[in-house]
């Protein structure tokens, strides 16, 4: 096994959280594992450069250093998809070069978590969508889901197109959870979403108010990740 794509059900659900909490568990479980942000929309601009935020969130909390170039091969400024970002800037994706640095990446570490944009259907290239991106590097799927209302209906749609294009699933991965929040949806979603959709539930981690990927503050997202997900689960035969 080389490793698992994280995929979401949108934007904005937590992926960026669990590659990190995940690497960093994994890490401490003695597995040397890296990390791989293949394309990075509304990356940081900064004196060196575009870097990608996610990466260097992930890499920080799992204590991580690889070259940019490699983790991240296409850092893009604007907040797009990454086929409208390249777009708008002028670049050109070039699968070759992404499946050249996860090949690097793989010579360095024996398990790669590699962190998808948006959700699984979002476009990088011409009609290349990160599901593409996934079974080009041969990887099991995570997905990370919203815990609230609406959630059902767009995991189980993830996992649905997932199996039409034979992807392997792992597991689903409920995130920022609330439980001072949390209503009669919440609470019942992870087992109705299990039971509907036939993958299982492996983990379902708490809100955090510390955390902020965009600050780089970590917040407790080593221990929650760690409590949070059944680690006898993610490694089940997957469906």
């Amino acid at each position: 096994m080389h490793g698992f794509f994280i995929t979401g059900t949108d934007t904005g659900v937590g992926k960026t959280v669990v590659t990190a909490g995940l690497a960093a568990n994994l890490k401490q479980r003695g597995f040397n594992v890296g990390i791989m942000k293949p394309l990075q929309s509304g990356s940081e601009k900064t004196e060196r450069g575009l870097v990608s935020i996610d990466a260097s969130y992930a890499m920080q909390v799992a204590e991580i250093n690889d070259p940019m170039e490699i983790v991240s091969p296409y850092r893009l400024e604007p907040p797009l998809a990454p086929r409208i970002a390249a777009e708008i800037t002028g670049v050109t994706i070039d699968m070759d070069k992404i499946s050249l640095a996860y090949q690097e990446l793989c010579e360095r570490h024996d398990l790669i978590l590699v962190e998808g944009a948006g959700g699984i259907m979002v476009p990088i290239t011409g009609k290349f969508l990160m599901a593409d991106l996934a079974i080009l590097l041969d990887l099991l799927v995570l997905i990370v889901a919203r815990p609230g209302l609406g959630t059902v209906n767009h995991t189980l749609l993830t996992v649905e197109y997932a199996r039409s294009r034979g992807i392997q699933i792992a597991g689903i991965i409920i995130n920022d959870f609330d439980q001072s929040k949390a209503g009669p949806a919440e609470k019942t979603n992870p087992g109705l979403i299990e039971e509907l959709s036939g993958v299982p539930v492996v983990g379902v981690i708490p809100h955090d108010h510390d955390l902020d990927v965009d600050t780089y503050s970590p917040g407790q997202v080593t221990r929650l990740v760690g409590e949070g997900v059944d680690w006898e689960k993610v490694f089940l035969p997957v469906s």
